[in-house]
């Protein structure tokens, strides 16, 4: 792959929309450069923002990066330069998907439709379902009932019969102002939620905290709903050593290529929130069989944005690692620094970037011909 190219026998050109001092782009063009590319050229999300835009050569392969972690980018996308602030969701994802859709010309590797669904949990679950990968049940799914507030909810939670249930904002990340919810008879409540409010402001904390006071979530719940909610049945998660487990799979042009397994004490296992890394050949073992349909499952869900070259997916395994449901498709959920691909796959030693390189250069197989990114190969 000395030479990076692509089918057609012409060099590739790699473009970048991200914030240029961020790991994820000093990552990307490292391995960039290690596989024979040439530097990428890096377009600054603040540039984009400011400038109404940017234009790219008809050859430049664009890949976009997440515009997170940069105090100038989230003010002009939330109005908030405060990274621990939650509000601002519903104001990010619409300023968001509008400057990706200021992007002209080049080669794209992130379809702009398909950012927009996978950054609104709502509209993402209902496709998901629609083509009959295994999601947990939401009444919220496709925007079918909107939360106005704790009184939604709870009638929600009881016409559904959902004891127990995740409550997300709508496009939040990284478990930003989302509350794991359990009910019982009596009146009695739990929260669990990383999310607090100071003088009506919502801030998160690395702090998780349990809440059982009705008023104290009800007042969570109702300033988080203006950004839009999204609610799903609470599946009972597998465990590792005691602690609740679930998996992030990454799934590049149609395969699945690297996993890891997150356990934590807490529902929420983002690893920063107190979530650890598991023995992921012991959850293989574990699972026996079963593995196979777990990576099945993910790339069923991949399969739903053929336009997007790599995608990280959610994967809840249920109570014996034998049956397994999707969280969540991420756009950029493709930072696992160090981790090399499964074994046994054309991955096998590369981390997830070194992979997706290998796809454009044409090195990666996929699984079946229909669940390949054959827009991207067309193209390149």
């Amino acid at each position: 792959m000395g030479n990076a190219r692509a089918g057609r026998g012409r060099r590739v050109r790699l473009a970048v929309v991200g914030n240029p001092d961020n790991r994820r782009v000093r990552l990307f063009a490292e391995a960039a450069l290690a596989a024979g590319f040439a530097e990428p050229r890096v377009v600054p999300w603040l540039d984009v923002l400011r400038d109404g835009g940017a234009d790219f050569a008809s050859d430049e392969v664009v890949r976009l990066d997440s515009p997170g972690e940069h105090p100038g980018v989230d003010r002009l996308l939330r109005d908030t330069d405060d990274p621990t602030r939650v509000e601002g969701g519903a104001r990010w994802y619409a300023r968001f998907t509008a400057a990706v859709r200021t992007l002209r010309g080049g080669v794209r590797l992130d379809d702009p439709g398909e950012l927009a669904v996978l950054f609104d949990k709502r509209r993402c679950h209902q496709v998901l379902a629609r083509a009959g990968v295994p999601v947990p049940d939401s009444p919220t799914s496709g925007g079918a009932a909107p939360m106005h507030g704790w009184a939604d909810l709870r009638a929600l939670m009881r016409s559904h019969r959902m004891p127990r249930a995740f409550v997300k904002p709508a496009h939040g990340s990284s478990a930003s102002g989302v509350i794991a919810l359990e009910t019982a008879g009596g009146g009695r409540l739990r929260a669990t939620t990383s999310v607090e409010c100071v003088d009506g402001r919502l801030f998160n904390s690395l702090r998780v905290r349990r809440i059982t006071a009705e008023t104290e979530v009800a007042a969570l719940v109702d300033a988080l709903a203006p950004d839009g909610l999204h609610l799903e049945r609470w599946l009972p998660k597998a465990t590792v050593g005691r602690r609740t487990a679930d998996l992030r799979v990454v799934v590049v042009a149609g395969r699945a290529t690297h996993a890891v397994v997150r356990t934590s004490r807490w529902p929420m296992t983002n690893l920063h929130l107190g979530g650890a890394r598991g023995d992921l050949s012991a959850v293989m073992a574990v699972a026996g069989p079963a593995w196979a349909e777990a990576l099945d499952v993910c790339e069923r869900a991949a399969a739903c944005f053929p336009g997007t070259l790599a995608v990280g997916v959610d994967l809840l395994p249920v109570t014996g690692w034998q049956r397994f449901a999707v969280a969540e498709v991420n756009a950029f959920g493709d930072l696992l620094p160090r981790l090399t691909g499964l074994p046994g796959t054309p991955a096998e030693g590369l981390d997830t970037y070194r992979t997706q390189l290998a796809a454009l250069a044409g090195h990666l197989a996929t699984p079946r011909a229909d669940r390949t990114t054959t827009e991207h190969r067309a193209t390149l």
